[in-house]
């Protein structure tokens, strides 16, 4: 099967620049719609990295994301977003991008056609069998990324990848590939658009069901969030009153003397 990449195809839409605001957004707005039915056709593929991802974990192991530019960094928004959101060390999911942190913000001209950057990045954390690799690269074709996963294959690492395009050289490279076909952008090529989204959206579904399966969520709520901010500790509160039936007043005081959600609720049990 030929390799064709659809991200670089043209737009739909022409002489975008002559059209009014209201079109634009619209268009957008309906191309946009199509995001979440490409995302649907894989779920399959993404629940069979989830239950690797969570095995892995299990034993210890950890999640890395690997990307450059938009896919770099949306794979670090997410890593960033774990230890607040469900209280886990810092190290357990880590985004990388080519370029390093100062890419982040600035572009870092050829970061992403470096055939050794990657794995030399995910050496500096001692990667191991125990871990799961997940390249993110809505072209499917970005050197970083795919030798970074060669040489996680070669070394015996669990590989995954997010890409937009079917068939790219880079799903050949992953143990678990993930092709959300979102089609052409709306200006031609700029995957920061309906892939950047696609892969936002595959990116949540990822670690959060991760977390859950790991238990760090009850019922519906986040009970390992960290408390870092009064609209956080109110969230907490009100969780521990639902949860137990205390008082506001008294689930707050409980709430900044255990530090967490969890250990309220595990020293309550224990005590009753």
């Amino acid at each position: 099967m030929s390799f064709k990449s659809i991200t670089e195809s043209d737009s739909l839409y022409n002489h975008i620049e002559k059209k009014s605001v209201h079109e634009i957004l619209t268009d957008m707005n309906r191309e946009d719609q199509k995001v979440a039915l490409a995302v649907e056709k894989v779920i399959p593929d993404i629940e069979k990295l989830v239950s690797k991802i969570v095995m892995q974990m299990e034993k210890a192991g950890r999640l890395f994301y690997i990307g450059a530019g938009t896919s770099g960094r949306l794979g670090i928004l997410d890593a960033s977003e774990c230890p607040p959101t469900f209280g886990v060390p810092f190290d357990w999911v880590i985004g990388l991008i080519a370029g390093g942190d100062h890419a982040i913000r600035k572009a870092v001209e050829n970061a992403e056609d470096s055939t050794v950057q990657a794995w030399n990045d995910l050496q500096n954390y001692n990667i191991n069998s125990l871990d799961v690799v997940v390249g993110i690269a809505a072209s499917g074709t970005t050197p970083y990324v795919r030798y970074g996963l060669q040489k996680c294959r070669e070394n015996h690492i669990a590989t995954a990848c997010i890409t937009c395009n079917p068939g790219s050289p880079l799903s050949s490279d992953a143990d678990f590939p993930i092709e959300v076909e979102v089609g052409p952008e709306y200006i031609t090529g700029s995957t920061r658009l309906k892939s950047g989204t696609a892969q936002k959206m595959v990116l949540n579904m990822i670690s959060t069901s991760v977390m859950i399966r790991l238990g760090r969520v009850m019922d519906n709520k986040m009970i390992d969030m960290m408390l870092s901010n009064d609209k956080l500790v109110d969230r907490g509160t009100k969780q521990i009153e639902q949860l137990t039936g205390l008082n506001y007043e008294d689930a707050k005081e409980k709430l900044l003397l255990e530090g967490s959600v969890r250990k309220v609720l595990l020293n309550i049990k224990k005590n009753e």
